[in-house]
C-alpha cells in the first residue's frame, strides 16, 4: 500500500469555471507510481468548488457560470453574511452546491476520467487568489 499526501496550488483566476486537469496533473508526478488506487482532491476554501464536467467545449464553462449566477443571486435581502462583499455569501452557497472535493480512480499511473471529462475549479469570488488543494493518493 502506498499513500502520498501533499498540497498543490491552483493559480489565481477571476470568477468562472476553469479546466484545471493539466495544472493538477503537473503537480502530481507521484501519480505515475500507482498501478491502482484513488486520488482524493480536497479544496481548502469555502468560496470555490471542484467538479468534473466537459473538457472540450469552453462554452460549457461559460454556461455553467451563467446558470450558477442565476441560480444563486447576489444582493438578496435575506443574506446576513455581507461584510466581505455582495458576492461572498453567494460564493459560499455555490461552493456547497458543487462541493469542495473529488475522488477519482487511478489506473496504471493515470486518473480515470472519461473522454470528455476534466477537472473544473469553480471560482465564485471576484477577487483573484491562489487556491490550495490537499491531495491524497492511495493505492498500490
Amino acid at each position: 500500500m502506498r499513500i502520498v499526501q501533499k498540497t498543490i496550488t491552483l493559480k489565481a483566476r477571476p470568477r468562472g469555471f476553469f479546466l484545471v486537469t493539466q495544472e493538477v496533473l503537473k503537480q502530481l508526478p507521484e501519480l505515475a507510481k500507482f498501478k491502482a488506487g484513488l486520488a482524493h482532491l480536497f479544496l481548502l476554501h469555502t468560496s470555490a468548488s471542484l467538479t468534473i464536467n466537459e473538457n472540450a467545449d469552453p462554452s460549457v464553462r461559460k454556461d455553467m457560470l451563467e446558470f450558477t449566477n442565476r441560480l444563486v443571486k447576489e444582493d438578496e435581502p435575506y443574506y446576513t453574511h455581507t461584510l466581505e462583499g455582495s458576492e461572498d455569501m453567494p460564493a459560499h452557497i455555490k461552493s456547497s452546491l458543487y462541493g469542495n472535493f473529488l475522488t477519482i480512480p487511478i489506473t496504471d499511473g493515470r486518473l480515470v476520467l472519461g473522454s470528455w471529462q476534466g477537472i473544473y475549479l469553480g471560482e465564485h469570488r471576484d477577487f483573484n487568489t491562489n487556491r490550495k488543494v490537499y491531495v491524497t493518493l492511495i493505492g498500490v
